[in-house]
């Protein structure tokens, strides 16, 4: 994974804090999404003078009451209070009040946990988790050869309960805490598949390493598989390149099936492999105003991938910059959609770091294709729908990608 050091440096309010943005699609595994590049060179900074619908709240809260509940629960609780615990619980519940999903406080443990996940290295079930829009939490992707793949759980399985423990106004975060533990520990995951299937699946804890690139050639197609878009994203898809070149691929099969996210710089130099210097990946707006625009970082000599034919392979667990990459090439006409419509995750968030090793994590913006689309909740409908059927799962089939194959063969 490559250093984006100065992107993740954010000057606010005359005081400097390391500040990151992703659009890691609706997940707690999630992984940093650095908004870098102001056209080009590494930074991009929100304009102060542009208003919100928050301008007219007070300049400090009354925290009057908080203290009289304080009071009354360090007077009256028949039990031990934690004066960590009761801080943590306010800030957190400031961020839930939103009712945004992806505005979230992070405990200390809790921001130790989703910073380990930034490195690619850590141990769980090996999971993608999300809400649907009904608010439930559920598998966004589980990830291939991991405790959660073996395990059987699929995109869109509803967890209903954790080791007995309702998620009912669980976190994203919460559940993702509840979820990881010990290597060769057991995780117990009630699940509703379909809103019909009822299982319970006991999982073994495992370390989870992931390299976010895998490639080989099929034939004359150079086939690609991008896990999520981390650290290492774009020095392996320069490599994936210039291997497949070099083995004489023709076509380009890019699969980004069950990828969650994660750092924009990766996905616009992903982009740039087929895109021509200065064509657009996408824009970001706040308020309704445009902040930034991102643009193919080709070098002179064009993109790696130039008149190269490529199919893109997306599913209900391709989210943000999945779906950046797979709407960039698609939208600047240089690649097919096979499989079926994308998670449709179109927001931004930014995360702050606070004493004592907390966080905050909060939605800033929506980003949009070069089209002019935002995806949020809609997610990319692709170009030739492929489904996979419980026959497809169950004998190891993989329509979808023979479809993308096909096309790319003729």
């Amino acid at each position: 994974m490559q250093s984006d050091d100065d992107a993740k440096r954010y000057t606010n309010s005359s005081k400097k804090h390391d500040v990151r943005k992703y659009v890691a699609g609706a997940v707690a595994a999630v992984l940093i999404f650095v908004l870098g590049l102001n056209m080009g060179n590494g930074t991009i900074h929100i304009s102060s003078k542009i208003e919100t619908a928050n301008k007219g709240l007070p300049a400090n809260l009354n925290y009057s009451d908080v203290d009289r509940v304080y009071d009354l629960l360090k007077a009256n609780y028949d039990g031990k209070l934690d004066i960590t615990k009761l801080q943590d619980g306010l800030k957190s519940g400031l961020a839930k009040a939103t009712g945004d999903p992806y505005t979230q406080y992070f405990s200390k443990d809790e921001a130790k946990t989703f910073d380990e996940q930034l490195s690619g290295s850590f141990t769980g079930i090996g999971a993608e988790l999300g809400q649907n829009d009904a608010g439930n939490l559920i598998i966004v992707t589980p990830i291939s050869g991991f405790p959660a793949d073996k395990a059987g759980l699929r995109a869109q399985d509803v967890i209903v309960s954790i080791d007995g423990k309702s998620t009912a106004d669980m976190s994203i975060d919460e559940a993702v805490t509840h979820i990881r533990g010990p290597k060769d520990s057991k995780v117990t995951l009630r699940i509703l598949r379909n809103k019909s299937e009822d299982l319970t699946l006991t999982i073994t804890r495992d370390d989870i390493k992931i390299p976010s690139v895998k490639w080989e050639m099929d034939g004359t197609v150079g086939v690609i598989t991008v896990s999520q878009f981390s650290e290492d994203t774009t020095d392996l898809m320069n490599r994936a390149a210039s291997e497949l070149k070099g083995k004489g691929a023709k076509s380009v099969l890019l699969d980004l099936r069950g990828n969650p996210g994660g750092l924009l710089t990766a996905a616009v130099d992903m982009s740039s492999l087929w895109l021509e210097r200065g064509k657009t990946v996408l824009q970001e707006k706040r308020s309704g105003v445009t902040t930034g625009t991102y643009t193919s970082q080709a070098s002179a000599d064009g993109p790696v991938f130039k008149g190269m034919p490529t199919a893109v392979l997306i599913d209900a667990g391709s989210a943000s910059a999945a779906e950046i990459v797979a709407g960039a090439l698609h939208d600047n006409q240089v690649a097919t959609l096979y499989g079926v419509k994308s998670f449709g995750k179109g927001s931004v968030q930014e995360i702050h770091k606070l004493p004592n090793g907390t966080e905050i994590k909060i939605t800033v913006a929506r980003w949009y294709r070069p089209n002019g689309q935002n995806i949020d909740k809609k997610g990319i409908t692709p170009d030739h729908e492929v489904k996979m059927s419980e026959d497809d799962y169950k004998q190891n089939k993989d329509p979808q990608k023979d479809a993308a194959l096909g096309f790319l063969r003729k």
